[in-house]
């Protein structure tokens, strides 16, 4: 059977039409509520403040999958040169209507063409999980490529030993994706195989955000 292309891992229009028709509702949600602003978290907050200041020597930062911008902006806010890419266009819209001192574009994170070197980190924020089991790898290897020695990839996804089908989000939307959920110690092999070493990994239980979920820091050293 042949293997599936990088640049074509997933079933992508049908990702890309879900989060358009979310967007909306979900930007309501992050404004209203606070659901998404890591400023809400005080471990998310931190860990977002040491992945800052251990980057910011280091070269420009690249928020795969985006979304409005929240994290984004916040990075900015604190001197980073720092961009986002979504899938979403609806979600793009919305990113450089909240947050125009940032550049924002449309782009799958399957599909970058990030130049070898060229970054100081790479965050994945809740945008990893809709990659399936078997193309996750091929991505994390490529970002590896794209740091600079010293650089860091950071991932934020939901922990787990089920797949999870969604057909609505945020307050009812229809959707169709996949939610793919990782234990924490699949993700450090998983990042070590890519050519990263870890150096932090904090476990978040079910009661502290929506689900069990982990946020793991890997860093490229030559």
């Amino acid at each position: 059977m042949p293997s599936r292309s990088l640049t074509q891992p997933v079933d992508l229009d049908t990702v890309r039409d879900s989060y358009d028709r979310a967007a909306d509702n979900y930007v309501e949600m992050v404004t209203t509520t606070g659901v998404g602003d890591i400023r809400t978290h005080p471990w998310l907050k931190a860990s977002m403040d040491a992945f800052a200041s251990t980057v910011a020597s280091v070269g420009p930062v690249l928020d795969v999958g985006c979304g409005p911008g929240t994290v984004t902006a916040y990075l900015a806010d604190r001197g980073i040169e720092v961009s986002g890419v979504d899938l979403s266009p609806r979600m793009i819209d919305h990113a450089r209507r909240l947050h125009p001192q940032c550049a924002f574009t449309v782009g799958s994170a399957t599909d970058l063409d990030l130049r070898p070197a060229s970054l100081g980190g790479i965050l994945g924020w809740w945008s990893l999980f809709n990659l399936p089991r078997d193309i996750l790898p091929m991505v994390l290897a490529s970002y590896a490529v794209a740091l600079r020695p010293g650089g860091q990839l950071m991932i934020a996804t939901h922990a787990g030993d089920h797949d999870v089908e969604r057909t609505e989000a945020y307050n009812g939307v229809p959707v169709r994706w996949t939610t793919y959920q990782w234990q924490p110690e699949q993700l450090i092999a998983l990042v070590q195989r890519a050519g990263l070493r870890p150096v932090a990994d904090l476990r978040l239980p079910a009661d502290q955000i929506s689900g069990p979920a982990v946020v793991l820091v890997a860093q490229r050293d030559n």
